[in-house]
This record gives structure tokens, sequence and C-alpha cells, in this order.
């Protein structure tokens, strides 16, 4: 039976202005609005977002960070960091944002919906505490996931980064801390250049943080063996509670920023992965939150395949990947480095 899924969408989103020429555009979700009418209607919840609370957003980002961000909706156009321009009304576009992935956790929490797909930009991976970066203002994914431990008493969350990027920012702020679990896929020889297979998490976290850099040659069957390996036994060791996405899409081989060959068939891979492990371990709910992904069409495919299946009424069986010996390779290395934490046994 398909999962009752809901969307977040907004079109002040929209009104985050970067420039003509920059691939963080608004036409990004434009396209995925259009074809969630078209595809979608009837078959989705919608649910409108509010912007986050500066309570919230103080628990994630510093004071002179926030006030940086609200000193922008006194310029037409400037720049947060060399790659992240901003423009009068991004700041609002950033707190509703994190708003839509609070609503997200609300929703599934509560039990309105069974998955949420906070269909928002700017991103926020990339965000750290005192700074913007990489197109990234507010770290949404960190704010929420931290929203869930206070406000629900939530212990175990697992953060999944399928952006072709490191989460430096989820990286960073849960690396000595437990309660989250960061799993990356990731290429070390793009933004941030950071993400190396040793690092494991520090103190209480020690363990806790699972990166894994892509070969640029692997395959959808490279990736989706990769995350059969992994998954299944961290979701059954680990027992999260709620599971968040960082989903960012552009390790699809259309992407100009991105220098992977995945398609969609990827995305889809994983995210019937995760149905089928909810099926068997859960029912944890699910939290999509759209990150990276700047080719317009792919970005829109590949949004469609996730939500595809997410609601598919019939549970889509594992189809037998073949997987290339690198592939098989970099599991055995990531099972190694993690084999004295036990959560990948």
């Amino acid at each position: 039976m398909g999962l009752k899924v809901g969307i977040a969408r907004d079109e002040r989103f929209l009104e985050h202005k970067t420039g003509h020429f920059h691939p963080e555009h608004p036409n990004r979700l434009t396209s995925i609005y259009r074809m969630i009418d078209q595809e979608f209607s009837g078959r989705v919840i919608d649910f409108k977002p509010e912007p986050a609370s500066l309570e919230h957003i103080e628990r994630v980002h510093t004071p002179g960070h926030i006030r940086q961000m609200l000193k922008t909706a006194e310029l037409r156009l400037t720049s947060l960091a060399p790659d992240t321009p901003v423009s009068a009304t991004s700041y609002l576009a950033a707190w509703l944002a994190v708003g839509a992935c609070l609503k997200g956790v609300d929703c599934l929490i509560g039990r309105e919906c069974d998955a949420f797909f906070a269909l928002v930009r700017p991103p926020g991976h990339h965000a750290l505490p005192d700074r913007a970066g990489g197109f990234c203002l507010f770290n949404n994914i960190a704010i929420a996931a931290l929203y869930a431990i206070e406000k629900y008493k939530l212990e175990r969350i697992l953060v999944i980064d399928w952006d072709i990027h490191h989460g430096n920012g989820i990286h960073d702020f849960f690396y000595e801390d437990r309660r989250v679990l960061y799993l990356s896929t990731h290429d070390l020889m793009l933004y941030p250049y950071s993400g190396e297979i040793d690092q494991t998490g520090k103190g209480t976290g020690e363990g806790y943080t699972i990166n894994i850099p892509l070969d640029r040659s692997f395959s959808d069957d490279d990736a989706i063996y990769l995350y059969q390996e992994i998954l299944t036994p961290l979701i059954r060791n680990y027992k999260p509670q709620l599971i968040m996405i960082a989903a960012g899409f552009d390790a699809h081989a259309d992407d100009p920023i991105g220098r992977s060959r995945l398609t969609e068939k990827t995305y889809a891979g994983i995210t019937a992965l995760l149905v089928r492990l909810r099926n068997t371990y859960g029912p944890f709910p699910l939290l999509f939150s759209l990150e990276g992904g700047y080719d317009q069409r792919s970005l829109t495919q590949s949004v469609k395949a996730v939500l595809a299946e997410l609601i598919n009424e019939h549970e889509t069986e594992s189809n037998a990947s073949t997987p290339s010996q690198d592939a098989i390779a970099l599991v055995k290395s990531v099972q190694a480095t993690h084999a004295r934490y036990g959560v990948l046994k």
C-alpha cells in the first residue's frame, strides 16, 4: 500500500532572486510545481508552510549570522558568500524554507502523513552556524532535526544526504551528537571538499557519522547497491525514529554542476528501498527536503520519480543490481571503517 504523502510548496520561495545566470534559480521550483499539478493532483496533500520563529533559527545559527541575514532586506542584491547571492526578499524565503521543514516534522509526528517533501529554496545543508555558503542560507535540516529532538523527545534521527556535495553544515553540527546519525554520499572533488571516509564522529557522536566518497564513474546500479548494503543493516540496528533526506539531485548525469553519471533511476531505487525498509523495520516517518539539482528537466524528473515511489500502491520489488568491483570495494571499505561501532553489522 502506498504512503500518504504531504508536500510543502509556496510561491514565496520564488522571491529568492539570485540573478539570471545563477544555477540556484527560481525556475527550479516552478518546473517542479508545474509537474506536481500535472502528475500528482489529488494524490499528495498540500501543506502551507509558515516562516520559522527566531527562536528556532537561533538553536543552530549565531545572532551575528541572523542579523546579517536580516540586513539583506535593505539591499536589492548582495552576496553572503562568493557563490551565494541574495536579494531583498531572500531572508523571507530562507525563514520559510526552515518553516516548511518544521511543518513536515509536525505533520509526520502527528501522523497526518507518512512521508513529507519540503519543496523549498534556498537549500540548506552547507549553511554553518555563523555563515552562509554553497547557495545555502539557513541549515533547514539541522534546525528541523534539533526541533524534532527538543519538541518530540526523539533520540535517534537518521539523516541521509544524497546530494553530490558533502553537507558540511549538517555534518559539523551533529559530529559529536549521537542523537543524529549523518550518512552522506558525495564527490570529494566538489565543494566543500570535505567528508573523508575516516571522519566517523567524535566524543559521544563517534560512529554516528558515515561519509562515503563516490567514484564519478559509478552507475545507477552501483549507487543502488551501495545504499542497499549500507542502509539495510544501518536501519535495522539504529532503529531510527525519523529519517530525514537531504534530497539534492545534482548527481544526475545531466546536471551542469555535478560530475556524476547517475539518473533518476538511482533516486527511485533509494526511495523504493526506504519504503521497503520502512515496511520491515518501521514505520518510521520520512522527511525529504530539497537541496541541489540545477538542470530543470532532470531535477523535475528526479522529484517525480521519488514521489511516484512513495505513493506507489504496490510495493516495488527489489531488482537485482549488477555493481562494479569498485562499488563492491567501497562498500567493504565503509563496513571495515565502521566495524567497531556495530551499526553496519
